[in-house]
């Protein structure tokens, strides 16, 4: 059975709840304190009048202010964007070759293409711009299309196999195996061809056969030694270096079904002096010519 608390004179009155026995002072808040909590809800009220707060379906209360994030954002790009104006048009009017040779005009280009490379590029070619298996090293001076600044600008500006420029950079190997144009006999020998241009075959006995596959089938677009056409894009076949892979199974797989890589167009996306700017950062990289 519960007992009742004992009451003293002076006590103030209860809430009149009781558990236990156990009864609770009606003391008020101190007015310090509710006037500090009142205020807080005048200024939460008054907040999410002036400032974008309240969530709705498509987007949220815009405040009386009209302030947002973005908006200071798209401000501070703007800003940029004409404090770069000038630099920007002498960029778009120089010739490409005689960008490096302005040293003020490359140092700008050069840090503008490195942000441009980091924000579109890397992605792909990865941060250090090394690339990665079917994206092209960027760092070697083992180019599909060429490695002068100015085939580097033609190529980011139309890309690759791609369906955006009429002007992009287009070749197409064919498919030997699945289109049944070689046996697999044939594929195994012009496979192990190959492999001896750069490296060690799998099967040495089937060099010499492989040879006279590779004469009939390849030789029109990678040229009799292997070296490749930049104007075709086909590559290097005799330099060890290797997009997909240079082993067996890679190399076989690749005259099979063959390759059919694709990199956008980025004249839509990115300013002429954008293009440029990237241009001259990825030729100054080391690879470039």
């Amino acid at each position: 059975m519960s007992k009742k608390s004992q009451k003293f004179e002076g006590d103030p009155k209860t809430t009149g709840h009781e558990w236990d026995g156990i009864e609770e002072f009606d003391n008020p808040m101190p007015r310090w304190w509710l006037w500090t909590f009142y205020a807080t809800i005048i200024w939460g009220v008054l907040y999410t009048i002036a400032y974008p707060a309240w969530p709705l379906v498509n987007s949220a209360t815009a405040g009386i202010l009209g302030w947002s994030t973005r908006g200071d954002v798209a401000a501070e790009i703007t800003a940029v964007e004409e404090a770069n104006a000038p630099v920007n048009a002498k960029l778009e009017a120089a010739e490409l070759v005689a960008i490096a040779g302005d040293t003020e005009l490359n140092t700008y280009a050069v840090s503008a293409g490195s942000a441009v490379f980091k924000t579109w590029c890397a992605q792909c070619h990865g941060s250090g711009a090394a690339g990665a298996k079917g994206y092209p090293n960027l760092l070697d001076d083992d180019w599909l299309w060429g490695g002068s600044v100015e085939d580097i600008h033609a190529t980011i500006t139309h890309g690759i196999r791609n369906e955006d420029s009429d002007d992009a950079r287009y070749s197409e190997m064919p498919a030997f195996g699945r289109d049944e144009l070689l046996e697999k006999e044939e594929i195994s020998q012009v496979v192990n061809y190959v492999m001896s241009l750069s490296g060690e075959p799998q099967d040495a006995s089937k060099v010499e056969a492989g040879s006279v596959v590779f004469a009939d089938n390849c030789a029109s677009c990678h040229m009799e030694d292997g070296t490749g056409d930049r104007s075709q894009g086909a590559p290097n076949l005799a330099d060890a270096i290797w997009l997909y892979g240079g082993d067996y199974a890679t190399l076989t797989e690749t005259v099979t079904n063959s390759r059919y890589g694709v990199m956008p167009a980025w004249n839509t996306r990115l300013t002429e002096a954008q293009i440029r700017a990237v241009s001259a950062y990825v030729h100054q990289l080391g690879g470039g010519e």
